[in-house]
């Protein structure tokens, strides 16, 4: 399931041109291995069409309504689960630990906990271990299945197409547990603006602290203010999708 994984992290990943003109062969790479069922791909050619003849900055819009700026949306995996705790980060420091054991040392800027990222780690390790991986995530993937099936948006079919492919099958308990999070709409402008009004700027006593702060808003502004302008041209990379480089062992 290598080559599907792969594509399957190229599709959640930020529309490029680049990515647009990589159908042809994402789809060939599906074809060699066969490894989704007959209504997955079907759903995942839907995609491929969508992605190769929508507008490109249409599609960048959405994406970053849906996954830069909706919280309970994000690809974040750990911030469905760890949130802003401090144990967050020792998650983060085990899971770069995780790469580096099977080799792989991390070249994207991306956090280790990235969807797209981890899916492309689970590309290049064995089949047995990258389901066991994703199983232990599973509750996660169909949460935001469900929110964007909701949504009525194609990325659900990604998420289905990761745990089909792992045969994971996530409990109903933990499910519902995250679905109980309020999912906020990020077209309601009263909320969006409500994020970027600028708070009074106190010290001492009084002083608002780093951790009262929303840190998720922040991230996604940061996330969103990293995407090109929509009249200006994109920088392109290499690779539609996450890369890696192998470390070297001795």
């Amino acid at each position: 399931m290598r080559k599907s994984l792969k594509v399957l992290s190229a599709l959640l990943t930020y529309p490029s041109a680049q990515l647009q003109a990589a159908v042809p062969e994402m789809r060939a790479a599906l074809d060699v291995e066969a490894r989704l069922p007959h209504k997955h791909r079907d759903r995942i050619d839907r995609i491929l069409c969508e992605l190769a003849a929508g507008d490109l900055f249409e599609l960048q819009e959405r994406y970053v309504l849906l996954f830069d700026r909706t919280r309970t949306l994000s690809l974040n995996l750990f911030e469905h689960v760890h949130g802003e705790r401090r144990d967050r980060g020792q998650a983060m420091v085990d899971l770069k630990g995780l790469y580096a054991q099977h080799g792989l040392t991390m070249i994207a800027t991306d956090l280790p906990d990235h969807l797209p990222l981890f899916l492309e780690f689970l590309s290049e390790i064995p089949e047995t271990k990258a389901q066991e991986l994703i199983a232990q995530v599973s509750h996660i993937l169909e949460a935001i299945r469900l929110r964007l099936k909701k949504r009525k948006v194609s990325y659900s079919s990604v998420f289905s197409c990761v745990q089909v492919l792992a045969q994971a099958k996530a409990q109903d308990s933990v499910v519902n547990a995250l679905l109980g999070e309020p999912d906020e709409d990020p077209n309601d402008l009263v909320l969006l603006d409500a994020a970027w009004e600028e708070e009074e700027v106190r010290f001492g006593a009084g002083a608002v602290t780093t951790s009262q702060c929303n840190k998720a808003d922040v991230i996604a502004k940061v996330r969103a203010a990293r995407r090109p302008a929509p009249n200006s041209p994109a920088t392109v990379s290499k690779r539609p999708i996450v890369t890696y480089s192998r470390s070297s062992r001795a």
